[in-house]
């Protein structure tokens, strides 16, 4: 930002609202379409960027800065390899995600696969390769390669979570067992904020999201409760501080 007096952004750069903002106020403009693009760079988002974005900068001499984060450029790169050996592309992710739709770009005919169910759908291929969204918890993924098992008789899988999302997945398990009360912290747009809840309410029932320390609610809490607090990637420390130190206070 430093470089530029302004940089459009193609959609939230994070799903985390109070970055935006802050972004916004330093000169980031958030547009809905390529053609909205006048004279200054296009920020690529960490997610990731549709091939077809990408093309059209390079076609009409936009100017961009790439921000998508590595462990997203590692996914594109393995789900091409997949293709290059003739295999039919499954990529475990939401839809309508914009990182699913990144690396969907990829490659032709890509098969997203949300759920077990959706596996189910899907008729036998000849082989397969899967990749996964970057923050799909292990569980989902396990679930729906045991029926991909049944598609075909030969499945090659590369796994693509991020090992952060992973870890901090599993440390969710953890405090939720540990804890009386889970704190997740985090925007509602967050998928990996999103999936730590879902997996600390498998294990504690009390537990709660926030986007941030004005949503916390004290009837939440008892007198002499442990509680664990874990927050999504995005989420900015300062938010996180803020929390804890009105938990404390209750």
């Amino acid at each position: 930002m430093a470089e530029h007096d302004k940089i459009y952004l193609l959609g939230d750069i994070v799903h985390n609202e109070i970055v935006v903002n802050n972004l916004s106020k330093r000169g980031a403009e958030v547009i809905n379409q390529v053609n909205d693009i006048k004279d200054y760079p296009l920020l690529f988002r960490a997610h990731g960027t549709e091939q077809s974005v990408v093309q059209h900068t390079l076609k009409n001499g936009i100017k961009t800065i790439d921000a998508t984060c590595p462990l997203v450029k590692r996914i594109h790169d393995e789900v091409r390899n997949l293709a290059d050996e003739g295999r039919s592309i499954i990529i475990v992710g939401d839809q309508g995600h914009e990182e699913v739709l990144g690396i969907a770009s990829q490659v032709e005919k890509a098969i997203i696969v949300s759920h077990p169910d959706d596996a189910k759908k899907i008729e036998k291929l000849k082989s397969i390769g899967v990749v996964t969204q970057s923050t799909q918890t292990s569980e989902n993924v396990k679930a729906i390669i045991d029926i991909l098992f049944d598609k075909t008789q030969d499945l090659r899988i590369i796994n693509t979570i991020c090992p952060p999302t992973t870890r901090n997945q599993n440390e969710v398990k953890r405090i939720s067992q540990e804890n009386d009360i889970v704190i997740v912290i985090g925007s509602k747009t967050s998928a990996n904020t999103k999936r730590l809840l879902s997996v600390s309410q498998k294990y504690n029932k009390r537990s709660y999201m926030i986007s941030g320390p004005e949503e916390i609610n004290k009837n939440w809490f008892k007198e002499g409760d442990k509680v664990g607090v874990t927050a999504g990637a995005s989420t900015p420390d300062e938010m996180i501080n803020a929390a804890i130190s009105i938990i404390r206070e209750l």
